[in-house]
């Protein structure tokens, strides 16, 4: 058991100095590549830590090579711009002045619902409320808010149509039915739901819609009895 703990201490202060040597970021917001090496290394010092019939050195070797390997990437990913997009990719602009832009959301395997998850933890609820957005390389978001932006969000938007399906649970928050949102949609000149990206309303009846391939508008609903939530 001694031998376990001797040998776990050392493998612990080799990693700690190799993690130090990588950088700031590499305990913060990780490129793929270096999220690759982390894994990497957690699996490698595994196994010398818990089976002392494996020569410790065997352990350190492996992550003193990962370590070589994550400079020399970094290296790369600095000095040769063409390897800079492979290697760590490139951010992608998900929200522009058009709205939202559904092949960027899809080439990241994202969905409208995941995009406003981000902009809420960024501090917006209304998809209106900024001109753009974009997921970083590394996977962080940002979004730049209209002048005005705090205007926009008066209530919170509940998202009624998402990439052409009704979302059940916000219908049954609103109180209103599927066939209020089907005239709503008929008044706006969509005859067909499979043709909305993204369809969101309020409880002071203002809604966010934007048709696949077109630029997003906003307009004012009249709720039945004035109803709001």
């Amino acid at each position: 058991m001694v031998l376990v703990m001797i040998r776990t201490a050392i493998i612990f202060l080799a990693l700690l100095i190799i993690m130090r040597l990588m950088g700031k970021r590499q305990i913060g917001e990780m490129q793929p590549f270096e999220l690759v090496i982390t894994l990497l290394i957690a699996e490698l010092v595994c196994i010398p830590m818990a089976d002392s019939s494996i020569p410790l050195l065997y352990g350190i070797i492996s992550v003193v090579t990962l370590f070589v390997l994550h400079e020399t990437v970094t290296l790369l990913d600095l000095k040769v711009k063409p390897l800079k997009s492979f290697i760590s990719g490139k951010p992608s602009v998900v929200v522009n002045k058009n709205g939202i832009d559904d092949y960027q959301l899809k080439k990241n395997n994202l969905d409208v619902s995941d995009l406003i998850e981000s902009l809420r933890s960024a501090g917006y609820f209304s998809l209106d409320a900024i001109d753009y957005a974009l997921y970083e390389s590394n996977g962080t978001f940002s979004a730049l808010p209209k002048q005005d932006y705090e205007q926009t969000q008066t209530s919170l938007p509940l998202v009624i149509v998402d990439n052409g399906k009704y979302d059940g649970k916000n219908l049954k928050i609103t109180g209103l039915g599927q066939e209020f949102f089907d005239e709503i949609l008929k008044k706006q000149g969509v005859k067909d739901v499979k043709k909305v990206l993204v369809l969101t309303a309020d409880g002071t009846g203002k809604m966010y819609l934007q048709i696949k391939n077109e630029k997003f508008r906003t307009f004012q609903a009249e709720y039945p009895g004035g109803k709001t939530w």
